[in-house]
């Protein structure tokens, strides 16, 4: 009798995660044009060397797409979306350990990118390379599309797609994310949130001066501030006028799932030193904003000296970052739009906006394929049943390469509560790196059954 899955992963165990250092010591940051050719000769190696498989790194306006097309004596197919491109590690005296040298310390891996998204990325890999070392020939076809630019907003993904329909065509896709909760629940998620992502920029005189000038000089810090209360009140409703005429509200089946979600309010607020969310909310409310409303959010912003001590100075310039998180019926170029005429309409004709990028939210219906055997897969591998996310409230660019072609997407993965993604010291455990490749081998199998049972041609 051969080896079980299982078995295989275990003898494997050291190898897989030596690939995961590896990968993480590359500094893939496309931000900055760090280490991305050094990440496809990563990955070209990987799938010569182990995978036995061709790659393809497909040229964009940008950054290639890798993609892999492992075939199959079989009707069917699985898409697995991920990136290879991470954050900026800034910054970097947050770090406890080297951020591009992945550090294991009690059970836990910490690097840049491990969560986000290497360490799926990984984990999917090597579930194939174990189901091959058990039969070459997989039950189902699989195809992996590995983007380097969606920290950056995939902003040449739609283009990557629309020239190739073809390849990415599939009958349901895995997508880059996934989470567990404070109890240790994995979350399996259904869509995400579009996104706005602008810079807004208030210009002064030709040259920073002496803060006595404020007296008849216009300050372009205060004209910026000015121009961002104008956005959002004080109970975090937006005020743009039309912004949410196009929100699709959310079905009644929705809300019931929403129901069930999980959300452990006083363990969250205990991880992130809270006391409260925004507007006092809980229960059923606070989850419907979380994943059923839009957003507003200023991500950085800057204007004349920060650094120690004093320094009187009326800056010249004043600039900051802002993202508005969409839910379905919202198109970021309308937004967009509207963002205009308000602030002409408040009289902030002259504040500049940088379109930065701009992503459609999506959503995957519970009854999909790809969702029951996700679903059943967890549940056969967990102590816990899932917890079952409508949407997450975070965004990537899901619509472009999934729902846009009618292809299903679900999300679950090798992070947990307190990975940190995007912040220093991100990390996963080790455990759920390994539960996580053997939960992909079992979803493949899983999949191509769920398939034929439901008649799909």
């Amino acid at each position: 009798m051969g080896k079980t899955i299982k078995e295989i992963i275990y003898e494997n165990r050291d190898l897989y995660k030596q690939w995961l250092i590896d990968f993480c010591a590359v500094p893939s940051v496309a931000a900055q044009n760090r280490g991305m050719e050094d990440s496809k000769k990563f990955l070209q190696n990987l799938f010569d060397t182990y995978i036995n498989e061709k790659v393809e790194f497909i040229e964009t306006s940008g950054y290639p797409v890798a993609y892999s097309h492992i075939e199959a004596d079989s009707p069917y197919t699985i898409s697995f979306y991920n990136h290879y491109d991470v954050q900026p590690e800034d910054p970097i005296e947050l770090w406890n350990t080297p951020p591009f040298e992945a550090t294991e310390i009690d059970g836990k891996i910490y690097a840049r990118g491990i969560a986000d998204n290497k360490g799926n990325l990984i984990a999917r890999l090597a579930a194939v390379h174990a189901m091959k070392q058990q039969n070459p020939n997989l039950p189902i076809n699989v195809k992996f599309i590995f983007e380097g630019e969606e920290e950056i907003g995939s902003i040449n993904l739609a283009e990557f797609a629309e020239n190739h329909a073809d390849k990415i065509q599939s009958d349901g896709n895995v997508w880059e994310f996934g989470y567990r909760d404070v109890d240790d629940r994995l979350q399996v998620s259904l869509g995400v949130k579009g996104m706005l992502y602008v810079e807004l920029s208030a210009e002064g005189a030709n040259t920073d001066l002496h803060s006595a000038n404020a007296t008849i000089i216009e300050s372009p810090a205060w004209k910026l501030l000015f121009a961002l209360t104008s956005l959002k009140d004080q109970n975090d409703k937006i005020l743009i006028p039309g912004f949410y005429d196009d929100v699709i509200e959310p079905t009644s089946e929705e809300i019931e799932s929403l129901s069930r979600y999980l959300f452990d309010e006083e363990a969250n607020k205990e991880q992130l030193g809270i006391s409260k969310f925004v507007n006092d909310l809980t229960g059923l409310d606070l989850k419907r904003k979380h994943l059923f409303e839009p957003t507003c959010n200023i991500c950085g912003i800057n204007s004349g000296y920060t650094g120690e001590g004093s320094k009187t100075v009326l800056p010249n310039h004043a600039f900051a970052k802002i993202d508005f998180r969409l839910v379905p019926g919202q198109d970021p170029n309308r937004i967009l739009k509207l963002l205009r005429e308000h602030l002409d309409n408040q009289g902030f004709q002259d504040i500049k906006i940088k379109d930065m990028s701009g992503v459609q939210a999506a959503r995957t219906h519970p009854t999909e394929a790809i969702v029951e055997a996700v679903i059943e897969t967890v549940t056969a591998s967990e102590e816990m049943a899932p917890n079952i996310v409508p949407n997450t409230p975070g965004t990537g660019p899901m619509y472009d390469l999934c729902q846009r072609y009618g292809i299903p997407s679900v999300s679950f993965g090798v992070g947990h509560y307190a990975s940190r993604n995007h912040a220093p010291n991100e990390n996963i455990r080790v455990q759920d790196f390994y539960k996580h490749i053997e939960q992909v081998a079992d979803l493949i199998v899983r999949f191509e059954q769920k398939l034929k049972s439901k008649g799909v041609e």
